[in-house]
């Protein structure tokens, strides 16, 4: 950390004493920043466990960010303001270089580093546990950010920036089995690790022709299970809020038991018992398809989110309105893996599931419920009745039968469809192959086609390590295929008035993505050709729209037609394998006659 400060200082005086009309102080510029980023990368190890915040003013990828995290996602967005070394690489690479602004973000650098050289933080690596969290937050961003130029503007310095890390921390790893004998890392690991390091170095220098494929298989998931294995058999616990979602005991990264994003038993989270959960989800199977949480008795949640179609709809590029007769503004999402996102629906406007349930139900657009109602016609049907009075013995906080009651079976019948795995991850655990096409597809992905910046792994969504966070991402997404207007839903500004959350939208996730076209916020594009010929151009922007905080990179990717084949046959091998069920025969019998005749499903 002293060398990173030290690097910072020289680079600063640097640009202080430079003329930036000069070619030459540019390129001595240019030298200091990358001697200061290689010694940031020396500590990365620590610095961005260590403390989270203040890494964003040493290495912040983005001038401005607007976060919710998943410890405080209740409370409303605020505001991060980047700095760093990322950031003054663009600046750099700018053609009116601003003198002030360079120094200005080196500067806020600087600043921080006294937190990291405080006893609050040092007095923490007193102890043995916190080598092992910092190196699975390390992992997981060797198999998501080191390699794919998510916070390195420069692409050729991608990979040997990645083997100065590599490196450091192999000697992290010697200096702590030497300081704590009791509690080492394996020499199991070490050696693995070590063939890691072989591997880089024999791979080629460029990132567009790196082996992201054999490099997280072969190498990082390994190293993930095994230091996940240290860290039960050393009972590590940790007081960070970094690693609030991670559960210990996953044992591979391409597992759905990585991280926890929602909570799907809502009111029932204390019910542990599989007979008493089995009849949450069969109660909450028939509130599914039932009409009866409709205004009109004819519309439920099957109406949208069609099982046999991934949960979603896969023929309207908008589902209807409540009338039957107007369209939504937006797509309909999958419910496959939502429960993977801190924040929900397209805008983030919720962050339960439980809060998304109710909101559609009772929105005058989509379902058209109201609770009262809606609570009325439920208890007028014995079946209901008997069971959820009885689910509510074990909610004692709320004896009385409610919307959250509802909801939370709702939630929890399907959620159980999001633990399938797709033959990508049957692959990265070595369970599986897959063609070379969706392999090449993949280092597409990860590599020239800039898909990883946003896309993270193992849920290919918006929720990068350390899962704690949903990310948004102004695309440029036009009104029609063929690029006559720009969309005009403003997307998170609805939630978070903000310049750049103006179009913004969720990134979602790409697992099933082969199943559940349309594309897109507004599914504007109906194939998966249309999706990566948009991101090839460069976004709205790319194609001449005007979308003045785009955060997709408007340079064209220059994809090859081959290139986009390959990108497609990966995305395929993200089809998860899913026991859909058929829909229930019938639904509860009411005592209400006009309740009699509800249709399983509804009827639009």
């Amino acid at each position: 950390m002293n060398a990173l400060k030290a690097n910072e200082v020289t680079l600063w005086q640097t640009i202080k004493t430079s003329n930036l009309s000069s070619n030459q102080d540019k390129i001595e510029i240019q030298n200091k920043l990358k001697e200061a980023r290689y010694a940031m990368k020396a500590a990365d190890f620590w610095l961005r466990y260590l403390d989270p915040l203040a890494y964003k003013k040493i290495n912040g990828p983005l001038p401005v960010e607007w976060e919710t995290e998943v410890f405080e996602k209740s409370e409303k967005p605020y505001k991060r303001l980047g700095a760093g070394l990322a950031l003054a690489s663009l600046c750099l690479a700018e053609d009116a270089i601003q003198k002030d602004t360079l120094l200005q973000l080196v500067s806020a650098s600087i600043e921080v580093m006294p937190i990291y050289l405080a006893d609050s933080t040092t007095g923490t690596l007193n102890s043995f546990q916190h080598a092992f969290l910092c190196n699975r937050l390390f992992l997981l961003n060797l198999a998501t950010l080191y390699t794919t130029g998510f916070e390195c503007p420069n692409k050729e310095e991608v990979i040997p920036e990645l083997l100065v890390a590599l490196k450091s921390v192999n000697e992290i790893y010697a200096e702590f089995n030497r300081d704590f004998p009791s509690t080492p890392f394996a020499q199991e690991y070490l050696a693995q690790y070590a063939e890691c390091i072989e591997f880089v170095e024999s791979q080629p220098k460029s990132l567009g022709l790196f082996d992201h494929y054999t490099f997280i298989r072969d190498f990082i998931n390994p190293l993930f299970a095994k230091n996940q294995e240290l860290i039960k058999k050393y009972r590590i616990v940790s007081h960070s809020l970094v690693d609030y979602t991670l559960n210990n005991d996953a044992t591979a990264i391409f597992s759905k038991n990585l991280y926890k994003g929602q909570n799907e038993k809502g009111i029932y989270s204390r019910v542990n018992d599989p007979y008493v959960l089995a009849e949450i989800d069969r109660i909450g199977k028939l509130l599914f398809y039932d009409p009866i949480l409709s205004g009109n008795n004819r519309r439920s949640c099957a109406s949208c989110h069609k099982s046999g179609e991934f949960f979603t709809d896969t023929v309207a590029k908008t589902a209807l309105q409540y009338d039957g007769v107007h369209s939504l503004l937006r797509n309909t999402p999958s419910l496959i893996n939502a429960n993977f996102n801190h924040l929900l629906m397209l805008d983030g406007m919720h962050f339960t599931l439980q809060r998304q349930t109710k909101a559609v139900v009772l929105n005058r657009l989509e379902m058209g419920g109201t609770e009262k109602d809606i609570l009325t016609k439920i208890l007028s049907c014995k079946e209901y009745k008997e069971s959820l009075t009885k689910l509510a013995k074990y909610t004692p906080w709320e004896p009385k039968i409610n919307m959250d009651h509802i909801a939370s079976a709702i939630t929890l019948y399907y959620s159980k469809f999001s633990k399938g795995l797709a033959p990508f991850d049957d692959a990265m655990n070595k369970n599986a192959e897959i063609d070379k096409p969706a392999i090449d597809g993949f280092n597409l992905f990860m590599g020239k086609a800039q898909c990883a910046t946003c896309h993270f792994l193992p849920l290919f969504n918006g929720v990068k390590p350390p899962y704690v966070n949903s990310e948004f991402e102004v695309l440029g997404v036009p009104d029609d295929s063929l690029y006559r207007t720009f969309g005009a839903d403003s997307g998170r500004y609805i939630i978070n008035s903000a310049y750049e959350t103006m179009h913004a939208f969720r990134t979602g996730t790409l697992r099933n993505t082969a199943k559940t076209k349309p594309y897109m916020h507004n599914g504007v594009f109906q194939n998966l050709m249309q999706v990566v010929d948009f991101y090839n151009v460069g976004g709205g922007v790319g194609k001449k729209l005007r979308v003045e905080n785009q955060t997709l990179a408007s340079d064209s990717l220059n994809l090859t037609g081959a290139e986009k084949q390959k990108l497609i046959a990966f995305m395929h091998t993200l089809n998860e394998s899913i026991p859909f069920e058929a829909p229930p025969a019938n639904l509860p019998k009411s005592k209400r006659k006009n309740l009699q005749w509800r249709k399983v499903g509804g009827e639009y």
